[in-house]
């Protein structure tokens, strides 16, 4: 691909004006949404859903310190949605193509946040999935066209990969929650064949972002994280299993080993 073509002579249009005020509204609604989440305005995510969404509720759930990861991509959504709103970034072809889709993950990151609250499980479910998609689709059209310059790589295409990868591991942790809310019990090793099972599509999907994506760092970065964290809470703290946190550890390399190597290919072809 080759560089963007600058836009900073193009008009600023009613479409424009109206993108860069709903992406900050939606900015504002999700540090809204967050404060309910750590428990400032509400309960705390891990202890809301009757602790369903705790580190500890199943199998598949990463242990507490992996959830700091929220705090690079919060500071990143607020960076993006300053940047975004200068003139100059407003006009460019790619936040034209994007911004809305950005407006919305901030929407449904705040919504799934108030719908835990309520202990909506299976909603939950729903709005993550609805996020996960959207930021794939982002990403993709990201994809299309490179970065201008470092700052953008790092408030835009930094943020949202991460945000993405991070998402990934999230939803197979909700979707895993929501069945053991419901009372899904597989027995003892039957819950540790389910949780290799789910930590495996994990891993199938870092792959596919790796040959969708372009094999971007962040993206893999944020879902070994996770997946690491998931390794960490199996192995070292309840419930245990050492199934889930061996297979945990291994789906963490395999999204890393996916993304070097869909690189390693782009570079070859560059070349």
């Amino acid at each position: 691909m080759t560089a963007a073509t600058p836009t900073a002579h193009a008009t600023l249009t009613t479409t424009d004006q109206a993108r860069r005020v709903v992406v900050v509204a939606a900015e504002i609604f999700c540090v809204v949404g967050t404060l309910f989440g750590i428990g400032v305005l509400g309960t705390r995510v891990e202890e809301a859903a009757g602790g369903a969404l705790a580190a500890t509720a199943t199998l598949v759930a990463p242990a507490g310190p992996a959830f700091s990861i929220w705090s690079v991509i919060y500071l990143g959504l607020l960076a993006y949605a300053v940047w975004q709103a200068l003139p100059a970034n407003a006009v460019r072809e790619r936040v034209r193509r994007t911004g809305w889709l950005a407006a919305a993950s901030m929407v449904l990151n705040a919504a799934w946040l108030l719908v835990t609250q309520q202990g909506w499980i299976w909603a939950s479910v729903v709005v993550i999935v609805a996020l996960a998609l959207t930021l794939g689709v982002l990403l993709r059209r990201l994809t299309t066209e490179p970065a201008s310059s470092t700052l953008e790589r790092v408030v835009v295409d930094a943020t949202f990969g991460l945000y993405l990868g991070w998402v990934a591991v999230a939803t197979c942790a909700n979707v895993t929650a929501a069945l053991a809310d419901s009372g899904v019990d597989l027995g003892s090793v039957g819950n540790q064949v389910a949780a290799v099972v789910v930590v495996a599509v994990a891993a199938v999907l870092g792959a596919v972002f790796a040959q969708q994506l372009g094999g971007r760092w962040t993206v893999a970065a944020a879902m070994a994280w996770g997946l690491a964290w998931i390794a960490v809470g199996r192995l070292g703290d309840e419930p245990r299993s050492v199934a889930t946190g061996l297979a945990a550890a291994v789906a963490a390399v395999v999204v890393l080993a996916a993304a070097a190597r869909w690189r390693g290919r782009a570079a070859l072809r560059a070349a």
